[in-house]
């Protein structure tokens, strides 16, 4: 079992950047690919990056490549999204996830809410 919990969101001008930061629970967090998603009211959960176990592999939405960087630190059980050059459409509810591999994900934050004010 994995409990995540996520910080970091807030307002920001268009432009300007932010750091999420996804805590987890559990002494087996570097055993596990983590990814980040979001999803804004009324629409379908959109991936945006993910991360294998090692940090080795990270893959990114077209929509945040080169923006957006995710990281880990297994050491302190945290995968990290920063995000810069934020705009307007990237406003809505960021999550984190855990899964065994990259392309399935069991483990679910609660969410934290991005605002890019134009």
């Amino acid at each position: 079992q994995v409990q995540l919990v996520e910080s970091g969101g807030g307002l920001v001008q268009a432009g300007g950047s932010l750091r999420l930061s996804c805590a987890a629970s559990g002494r087996t967090f570097s055993t596990y690919a983590m990814g980040w998603f979001r999803q804004a009211p009324g629409k379908e959960r959109e991936f945006v990056a993910s991360i294998s176990w090692s940090g080795g592999n990270t893959y990114y939405a077209d929509s945040v490549k080169g923006r957006f960087t995710i990281s880990r630190d297994n050491a302190k059980n945290t995968v990290y999204l920063q995000m810069n050059s934020l705009k307007p459409e990237d406003t809505t509810v960021y999550y984190c996830a855990a899964g065994a591999t990259m392309a399935e994900y069991d483990y679910w934050g609660q969410g934290t809410q991005v605002t890019v004010s134009s």
